[in-house]
């Protein structure tokens, strides 16, 4: 089949739960079909069940499975695999994926984008000068950049080097359909929690499990706010929803912190909505961000947040919306969610005002409609094929 819609090839570390990946399928499933083809590829591997997530039949997968280091010994499969695809544009994603820009420019790849999203427990902030010096030796490779936040967009400005005419800020956007109050108001109940029963003040948390999202930071800021609220936090329960390789010592610490009836571990979950909508308070505990999406989803969902000051968490949270505190600081983070448990209309009017916020400014349309704009604007500097009209 002759399909003359410009290719454009979506490469990630891997493509598995989280925010990076979440914004991959809805950037897919809501750009029009007649402008582009799109194509997954991870550098490790591409979850199949993942995968389901992206809902148009003509999207491709591929996996690589890039063992641990540099990924140069996988130039020449990716410099093949761009001269047989032959996308108009590469979209690169994170330092981890940056690499393959140079093949994509010796196979002849028009338009190369990276996207900077945010940045992990490693770098926190992008202050170690290593990964600085990567970024500007792979700069020349690079066509266009997009930083998700004002602060990436700083960090490539000031600390890479990247031209203001090479550089977009492109904030997430969020589902305002599929993430929005639980009707009535009040929570939702939710399939296989321990704590829909009415009464109960749930505090809740969405992400992976690993260091940079520090949920052992949260268990212990849960415990200091039960000990705060005395004989009023009977009603007080903890859901953490994710998985990953930080399991052993969240559960750990649920234990060293004496809360294991009051906790619960609900793992990976493909209903994250029903999620939020059965909490009563989000709170994101994490020591690096770029621009969050389960904040964006909290908000849209009417919850007030609670968020480490990181990364571009103070673009998204504001004293409207919710409480901005220290990382890794669980005496602080406890003080706050304590305060929020006994004060139910300051809950109702933050949350009730994070929604308003991102149905003003972060709408899923307009970001799709920004990258749609950006991949036709690089195309015609490229002087590449442009997608149908």
């Amino acid at each position: 089949m002759n399909d003359r819609r410009p290719l454009v090839l979506h490469l990630v570390y891997s493509f598995d739960v989280g925010g990076l990946e979440n914004g991959i399928v809805n950037l897919i499933n809501r750009m029009d079909p007649v402008l582009f083809r799109h194509m997954v590829v991870a550098l490790t591997r591409c979850e199949p069940s993942f995968c389901q997530r992206v809902k148009r039949p003509d999207v491709g997968f591929m996996s690589l499975h890039k063992p641990p280091g540099h990924g140069y010994k996988l130039y020449p499969t990716l410099y093949r695999l761009f001269k047989d695809l032959r996308p108009a544009i590469l979209h690169t994603r994170n330092l981890a994926a940056l690499e393959a820009v140079v093949p994509a420019r010796a196979a002849g790849v028009p338009v190369r984008i990276h996207g900077e999203h945010g940045w992990d427990v490693s770098d926190p902030g992008g202050t170690r000068h290593k990964f600085r010096l990567m970024r500007r030796l792979y700069k020349p490779f690079v066509s266009h950049y997009v930083a998700l936040s004002g602060h990436i967009a700083r960090y490539l400005a000031q600390g890479v080097g990247v031209p203001e005419a090479r550089l977009s800020r492109i904030c997430n956007g969020v589902d305002t359909a599929r993430f929005h109050p639980a009707d009535g108001g009040g929570r939702a109940m939710l399939s296989g929690s321990p704590f829909n029963a009415s009464g109960l003040l749930i505090v809740g948390t969405v992400g992976r499990l690993q260091a940079v999202k520090d949920q052992l930071t949260l268990v212990q800021a849960f415990a200091h706010a039960r000990t705060l609220l005395g004989s009023a936090a009977a009603p007080l329960r903890l859901i953490i929803a994710g998985d990953g390789p930080l399991r052993g010592e969240v559960d750990a610490a649920i234990d060293a912190a004496g809360v294991r009836d009051q906790v619960w571990l609900a793992g990976n979950r493909a209903d994250v909505p029903d999620v939020m909508r059965a909490l009563d308070l989000f709170v994101l505990p994490s020591r690096a961000e770029g621009i969050s999406n389960t904040i964006l989803e909290a908000m849209a969902s009417g919850l007030p947040v609670i968020a480490t000051q990181v990364g571009g968490n103070d673009e998204l949270v504001t004293s409207e919306t919710g409480r901005l505190v220290p990382a890794i600081e669980p005496r602080i983070m406890g003080e706050e969610i304590a305060r929020y448990a006994a004060d139910l209309q300051l809950r109702n009017v933050q949350g009730h005002a994070g929604r308003l916020r991102v149905e003003a400014d972060f709408s899923l349309d307009g970001m799709v409609e920004r990258y749609a704009t950006l991949y036709q604007l690089q195309l015609d500097a490229a002087g590449a094929l442009r997608p149908a009209a």
